[in-house]
């Protein structure tokens, strides 16, 4: 998305109407309820140069609370960025869970390796360095794969969510739940395209297409939330 400013990652961090609002859900409800090592990654995210890439903390906490509810033990996350949500995952899911992060950049995951590590979480963490398409389609040739993940995060290159769907319709089990961030797209979802700023066109159009796509499936439950930047739930039905 190129360079973005700081009044930019805020747009981008929460849809509510001020950023008054925002920051009062954070600091009433989020950063209080926040781990020490989640607290720790996301102020070593923030002065990264990409920091919009990772995962609100409002997201965050919904996620934890779902993961719960989910019971999930088994579980997928393509794209990883420093880790936030990763973190996040591995320090909900119980002892002997585990994840399979995939990721083309293995530097920006050791820039939050060491807080997981800290955390005590690492044994849980399975990362890929790979294409998440290949590493997905690495997952489906062991058939003992199939339908056997409880819950999935994807965060990655917005033109193969499409892609990414329909491996993960094959990877969850039946009740299993997907979350895909970004689905909001800063607002521009809702924008005429003379309106849409430059460093949001060329993934506003893949967003849009994959809205329309998960809409019109019906092997999922959809849910589109607008927290963060848009998290799209769905859990597999059939």
């Amino acid at each position: 998305m190129g360079n973005i400013t700081e009044h930019e990652v805020k747009d981008i961090r929460g849809l509510l109407q001020s950023d008054e609002l925002y920051n009062y859900v954070l600091e009433t409800s989020v950063y209080p309820r926040e781990s020490e090592p989640l607290k720790e990654l996301r102020n070593i995210t923030d002065v990264h140069p990409e920091a919009w890439m990772g995962t609100a903390p409002d997201a965050g906490q919904f996620i934890a609370m779902l993961l719960k509810l989910l019971d999930a033990k088994k579980t997928i996350e393509i794209g990883v960025f420093t880790g936030y949500s990763l973190l996040l995952t591995a320090l909900t899911i119980p002892e002997d869970g585990k994840i399979t992060a995939i990721d083309l950049n293995r530097e920006s995951f050791e820039i939050g390796l060491p807080i997981i590590k800290k955390a005590k979480v690492d044994h849980k963490i399975d990362f890929i360095e790979s294409k998440a398409l290949s590493a997905l389609d690495q997952l489906l040739n062991d058939k003992e794969n199939e339908g056997s993940f409880d819950y999935a995060f994807v965060d990655a290159d917005k033109g193969n969510y499409g892609n990414y769907h329909e491996r993960l319709m094959k990877l969850l089990k039946v009740g299993g739940v997907v979350i895909y961030d970004n689905t909001l797209w800063g607002g521009t979802v809702a924008m005429s395209e003379e309106e849409v700023p430059e460093i949001y066109k060329s993934n506003r159009k893949p967003i849009l297409g994959f809205n329309k796509l998960l809409a019109a499936d019906p092997r999922v439950q959809l849910s589109h939330v607008p927290l963060g930047d848009g998290i799209t739930i769905c859990r597999r039905v059939y």
